[in-house]
C-alpha cells in the first residue's frame, strides 16, 4: 500500500482543481493587482472576484474581507488590532486554544496591555459556559477569543451561544475557525461574531493565503504597514494566485460539503469501533470520539500506557503512515501538547491525532488500525 496520509489537522493535498485554477495566475496573468495598466487591472479583477466569492460562501460582504498570510496573521491581527481599536482591558480565552491565540495574548498580558482569563473547562475539555458569562460579567471592555474546533482533540464551540452571550455583555468575540471553515458552514448574517479566520490549506487550497473577516461595524488598523493594498488594510503585493485558489478551495469545499462529510463520518466511525474492539484500554481524547461535540475530521486517541511511547509516531511513520500527536508535557519544560496537558491526560499514555479528508479510504482506516494493533503489543 502507497503511504497514508491521516494528517489533514495540519495540512491538505491541494485539490487538482484549485491547481488548475492557480496555474493561468503564474504563467499568463502574472500583473502587479496595484498597476494601473492591463495587466494589473485584469490581476486585481480576479482578487476581487475571489474576495466576493469568499465572502459569498460566508453570506458576507466582499468589503469584510481581507487576505492575509494565513490563519496566524489573521488571529494576530484580529487579536491585537481590536484591542487597541476598542481599549480592551480584559481577555478571554481557553487554556487548550491554539498558540496563534493563546501565545499572542500571554504576550499582551505579559506586556501589560490586558488582563488575561482561562475559562474553564469540564472533564471532556469544554467551555464551561458558566464560567464565560460569570467572567464577562465581571470584566468589561473584554475579548473573548476562542476557536470553534479545537485542532488536536476536534472538541467543537457552539458559537451561537458565545456569541449571543458576548453580545448580551458587551465583549468583542473572535473565533479561530481554521479547522471548521470549508468543512462547516458559516452564515455570517446569522452568526454574531466580529472576527472570523480562515486558511485555505486547511481546506485543500494553497499554503502561504488566508483570510480574516472583519465585521463591518468595526474599524480597526492593520497589522502590516508599507503600502495600500487590501483597501489599506494589509501592506504589501497580494499572494494572488494564492487568493484565487483559496476561492475556488472554498467553493469546492461548499459544493461537496454534504458528501464529504458522510465519507469522513464513516472512516472516522470505522476507526473508533475497530479500535475499541481491538485494542484493551484505548481512550479517546477530549470529545473526540463524539461525533456530534467534535470535528468529523480529527480523533484523537490514547493509546495503554508504554515505555515505548515516544517512538509510536516514529513507528507509523516507518509503517508508512503519516500522522500526528505525542504525549502530555510532564513538566514546565518538555515539549509536550499543552492541550492534553490541560485535559490531564496522562503522559505515559502516547497519544496520536488522526485526522481525515475526503482522499482517505474504508481501506486506509483498517490498515492503520491493524499496524497499531501490532505496534501496541509490540510496546506492551
Amino acid at each position: 500500500m502507497n503511504r497514508i496520509y491521516l494528517d489533514n489537522a495540519a495540512t491538505t493535498p491541494i485539490d487538482k482543481a484549485v491547481i488548475e485554477a492557480m496555474l493561468p495566475m503564474m504563467e499568463m496573468n502574472f500583473g502587479n493587482p496595484s498597476s494601473i495598466h492591463g495587466h494589473g487591472r485584469e490581476v486585481r479583477s480576479s482578487v476581487e472576484r475571489a474576495r466576493k466569492n469568499i465572502a459569498g460562501l460566508l453570506n458576507a460582504s466582499p468589503a469584510e474581507i481581507t487576505f492575509t498570510s494565513g490563519g496566524t496573521e489573521a488571529d494576530n491581527m484580529a487579536i491585537v488590532r481590536s484591542i487597541e481599536a476598542f481599549g480592551i482591558t480584559h481577555a478571554i480565552t481557553s487554556p487548550i486554544e491554539h498558540h496563534a491565540v493563546l501565545h499572542t495574548l500571554e504576550y499582551l498580558a505579559k506586556k501589560g496591555k490586558i488582563n488575561l482569563s482561562l475559562v474553564e473547562l469540564d472533564s471532556k475539555g469544554h467551555v464551561d459556559l458558566n464560567h464565560l458569562e460569570e467572567l464577562l460579567r465581571d470584566n468589561p471592555k473584554t475579548l473573548v477569543s476562542l476557536m470553534h474546533g479545537n485542532n488536536e482533540v476536534g472538541n467543537l464551540l457552539d458559537m451561537t451561544i458565545v456569541g449571543q452571550m458576548c453580545e448580551d455583555y458587551g465583549a468583542i468575540f473572535h473565533s479561530d475557525t481554521v479547522q471548521t471553515m470549508g468543512h462547516y458552514q458559516h452564515d455570517l448574517q446569522q452568526l454574531k461574531i466580529d472576527f472570523l479566520v480562515g486558511a485555505a490549506h486547511k481546506f485543500h487550497g494553497p499554503k502561504g493565503v488566508g483570510f480574516l473577516y472583519i465585521n463591518s461595524k468595526n474599524k480597526i488598523q492593520p497589522l502590516i504597514h508599507g503600502g495600500s493594498q487590501e483597501r489599506n488594510m494589509r501592506g504589501g503585493t497580494e499572494n494572488v494566485y494564492g487568493i484565487v485558489g483559496m476561492a475556488k478551495a472554498l467553493e469546492i469545499a461548499y459544493s461537496g460539503m454534504d458528501e464529504h462529510r458522510q465519507h469522513i463520518e464513516k472512516m472516522k466511525e470505522r476507526m473508533i469501533k475497530k479500535l475499541r474492539q481491538n485494542i484493551e484500554d484505548v481512550q479517546f481524547n477530549g470529545d473526540s470520539d463524539n461525533l456530534e461535540k467534535s470535528l468529523y475530521t480529527v480523533l484523537n486517541v490514547g493509546f495503554p500506557p508504554s515505555d515505548e511511547g515516544d517512538m509510536f509516531i516514529f513507528n507509523l511513520d516507518i509503517n508508512k503512515i503519516s500522522v500526528s500527536g505525542g504525549s502530555a508535557c510532564t513538566s514546565g519544560s518538555d515539549i509536550g501538547s499543552h492541550v492534553l496537558t490541560a485535559l490531564n491526560v496522562s503522559s505515559e499514555r502516547p497519544s496520536v491525532r488522526f485526522s481525515f479528508s475526503k482522499y482517505n479510504t474504508e481501506q486506509e482506516v483498517d490498515f492503520v488500525v491493524e499496524k497499531l494493533v501490532e505496534l501496541v503489543k509490540v510496546a506492551i
